[in-house]
């Protein structure tokens, strides 16, 4: 294996969801790693959330000063790439996109897989780690090239597929519905799945290529991530680059992933999986802020039945009592 076996996620605050919890744990439960780790930038604070970590089997807690992590991945880099990369770091204050480049310099150092704490893990990662770095695709409406794209029935023509994604997101059983047009919506990378082997040369370059965005965009949404991401796959050399269609990682794209959410009578999760999804990436940062604040064992318990999130969790790791202890 070219990958090393190790789940690796990112967490820059003090406390832990649960739902942040329940995608470690699916992680060691599902994925089939020899470790996963949580690299914590601050102190966490206590909980239940953090107790059902602590008990969990091959999960490790390490809290890492950001800033050693970027020197080690400078030391990779050369030409006194450490310092920039402290120094983008400390000007950029939100924590989505400093996670971007953590993720990107823990992989560059250490190898592995990252994974990000709005998923679920399904199924074992061991297939997809011969090879020197994978990515995973999703469908997008407004991928980079179509927002910088100025020609007026192209803009319509996106338009349109926006409001058709609106729509199928509020409709019931819309995710359905999204299945028979995916094929009209572009399929862009996303960096919340991604694995790499220590020192990998496409990793390096991402990493450099951050330095090289102007100071203006870095702090702009996706600009380290994904669009920065998807620049680069035109410049990757064969074998290189392994990138996995969409529903490997992401089952149901983004906004029609609220139907994960949905209260109301629910088939078989398996129907919104496909053989090949190991992952369910279902999108945090997509209108589930004040979901999230509700979520526990006890949510999910509540909810297995009628909810495909709560469905997929508790098939995930539903049998580990001390996470779920049987109700009396």
């Amino acid at each position: 294996m070219a990958i090393p076996a190790v789940a690796h996620f990112c967490w820059i605050g003090p406390r832990l969801s649960w739902a942040s919890v329940f995608a470690l744990i699916s992680a060691a439960e599902c994925g089939d790693m020899t470790d996963v780790i949580l690299h914590h930038t601050d102190g966490l604070e206590d909980g239940p959330e953090l107790r059902a970590v602590r008990q969990a089997r091959g999960v490790t807690l390490v809290r890492i000063d950001p800033m050693d992590v970027l020197r080690r991945a400078g030391e990779v880099l050369g030409l006194g790439a450490g310092e920039q990369l402290v120094e983008m770091y400390s000007r950029l204050r939100r924590a989505v996109v400093r996670s971007d480049i953590l993720r990107a310099a823990i992989l560059l150092t250490d190898g592995g897989v990252y994974l990000d704490l709005d998923t679920i893990t399904i199924r074992s990662l061991r297939p997809l780690l011969n090879a020197s770095f994978f990515l995973g695709l999703e469908y997008v409406v407004w991928p980079v090239a179509a927002r910088r794209h100025r020609n007026p029935a192209r803009w319509l023509r996106q338009i349109g597929l926006d409001l058709t994604r609106k729509l199928l997101r509020a409709a019931p059983g819309g995710w359905r519905g999204f299945r028979l047009v995916q094929g009209l919506y572009f399929q862009n990378v996303n960096n919340a799945v991604m694995g790499a082997e220590a020192g990998a040369p496409l990793l390096a370059a991402y990493l450099r290529a951050m330095l090289a965005v102007p100071t203006a965009r870095q702090a702009l949404p996706y600009a380290l991530g994904p669009d920065l991401l998807q620049t680069m796959i035109g410049d990757a050399t064969e074998g290189s680059l392994v990138i996995h269609p969409p529903e490997v990682f992401s089952p149901l794209p983004p906004e029609i992933s609220e139907h994960w959410f949905r209260l109301g009578p629910v088939g078989p999760v398996e129907a919104v999986l496909s053989n090949d999804t190991r992952i369910a990436h279902w999108y945090a940062s997509v209108r589930t802020d004040a979901l999230v604040t509700h979520i526990s064992p006890a949510y999910v318990q509540k909810n297995r039945h009628r909810q495909l999130y709560s469905k997929l969790v508790h098939a995930s790791i539903g049998h580990l009592r001390h996470v779920f202890p049987p109700s009396d």
